[in-house]
């Protein structure tokens, strides 16, 4: 589970980034006009329509019971979603290089999971 969370955060952290740099979707949200670049970073839960809402919480949940989970049941490690359609090279490496790895996208991930929640209370002060 934090692996996944970390991975999460990490994605967070860019996305808000991102915002902050002015890159919004162009068009509209909604019926009523209101467009992307007007709804907050942080604050656009309040914002946004209960049907968008609904969607994005139905997508989650297709994520998790049926794409982030090991599908072949060849799953090396915790996190491990190799499903064999692309080929990132992790199998090149040896173990110890693995090990390496995956304990700095830990490292990483709690580094994010305490930058977004920082960035969330900047941004409410």
């Amino acid at each position: 589970v934090e692996v996944k969370h970390g991975r999460i955060s990490m994605l967070a952290v860019v996305g808000y980034l991102v915002q902050e740099a002015g890159v919004r979707l162009p068009g509209t949200i909604d019926y009523s006009g209101k467009t992307f670049a007007e709804i907050p970073k942080f604050a656009a839960f309040k914002e946004i329509p209960a049907g968008g809402l609904v969607q994005l919480l139905f997508f989650i949940g297709v994520l998790e019971s049926s794409v982030m989970r090991d599908l072949t049941g060849e799953a090396e490690f915790v996190g491990d979603f190799r499903n064999g359609a692309i080929d990132f090279g992790w199998d090149t490496f040896d173990e110890e290089t693995q090990f390496k790895k995956r304990a700095i996208e830990l490292n990483q991930g709690r580094a994010a999971q305490m930058g977004i929640l920082a960035l969330m209370v900047h941004e409410e002060l």
